[in-house]
């Protein structure tokens, strides 16, 4: 690695941004910490792309404030050695080659030039480095926007969608490489509405809906806080096994396909129970909501933008606009 330091921490603090009577940000407070992956929620429309510009200063705060490592964006001396960010995947002249395109922002940002061959090798870009960037393809183009982003080697990482455009290999692969930028100290903020990946990467989450702070929590705490826990049970005995739990004050309810269930974290206690009266158990396990219900729950309210699934109902005959006679093709 180039010259890295341990550190560095994204803070806002009542943050908040209006567009005439629209407030896409509205009095935001939470800290972004090194060393952790922290995932950025919130349904389209919630602000996060907007934050996200604020952090950089693309947009300026109409209240509040945001400071990296306790300076605005502007204040930093060489910003990429403090942090790198991909916001948009196709931010660069596509008649420029990957190589000339990482090597501009590394000659204006005081950047060695070998850093620029490490951190093309490091996305897997080497063999295009010296192709034309317009002939990328989406996948390629995300990769490109990665190497920028690490090209100054920084302390804090910002990514936003970055697995857009990915095959399942990259997307692999840029898992790993948050978790591993967050192992050695760094810190990484991460957006996405790929609900299943961000599971599997981030250890923090930020959730916000229209623009206001709704969650600021480890990842466990907020599925547990946000979803319901129960115990799935099968068993051929189905009857006693009712009786013995209806007897230890236990509700099991019928979930269709011969299964119970019962709420809340009591596993232990009902094998324990069924071992002590003989009843065979075909499963018993415990069941815990993903991070895309506990997500779904959490901003049910907060949703700008709702579709709506149930199918039109037919018109009559005489209010169809093809009339009897016509027929659609």
């Amino acid at each position: 690695m180039w010259r890295f330091s341990v550190g560095g921490m994204i803070e806002l603090e009542g943050l908040t941004k209006r567009y005439g009577e629209k407030v896409a940000v509205n009095n935001l407070t939470f800290a972004v910490r090194p060393g952790i992956v922290t995932g950025f929620l919130g349904p389209n429309g919630a602000g996060k792309s907007t934050t996200m510009r604020m952090v950089l200063g693309l947009d300026h705060p109409t209240a509040g404030d945001v400071r990296i490592d306790g300076k605005h964006y502007d204040q930093l001396k060489d910003p990429l050695t403090y942090i790198g960010a991909l916001l948009e995947a196709k931010a660069w002249h596509g008649g420029r080659s990957a190589y000339n395109h990482l090597l501009c922002l590394a000659q204006s940002n005081g950047i060695p030039r070998r850093r620029v061959r490490e951190v093309l090798e490091t996305v897997g870009l080497t063999s295009v480095a010296r192709k034309k960037t317009k002939g990328f393809s989406m996948g390629m183009g995300q990769r490109l926007g990665i190497a920028g982003a690490l090209l100054g080697d920084p302390r804090i990482l910002m990514f936003d969608e970055p697995v857009n455009g990915l095959d399942p290999e990259g997307i692999h692969w840029i898992r790993n490489l948050m978790k591993s930028l967050a192992a050695q100290g760094r810190t990484v903020f991460v957006s996405s509405h790929l609900m299943s990946e961000m599971a599997l990467t981030a250890d923090h989450l930020v959730v916000i809906g229209q623009g206001r702070l709704l969650a600021d929590t480890s990842m466990a705490d907020f599925i547990a806080r946000n979803s319901k826990s129960y115990v799935r049970i099968r068993t051929p005995q189905r009857e006693l096994l009712l009786d013995v739990l209806h007897t230890a004050g236990i509700t099991a309810v019928e979930a269709g396909n011969g299964t119970l269930e019962v709420d809340g974290g009591k596993a232990e206690q009902i094998g324990e129970l069924a071992a002590r009266h003989g009843v065979v158990l075909h499963e018993l396990s415990p069941q815990q909501a993903s991070l895309e219900e506990a997500f779904m729950q959490l901003t049910a309210e907060s949703v700008e933008y709702h579709a709506h699934s149930a199918a039109p109902q037919a018109q009559p005959a005489e209010q169809q606009p093809w009339g009897e006679g016509w027929r659609r093709s």
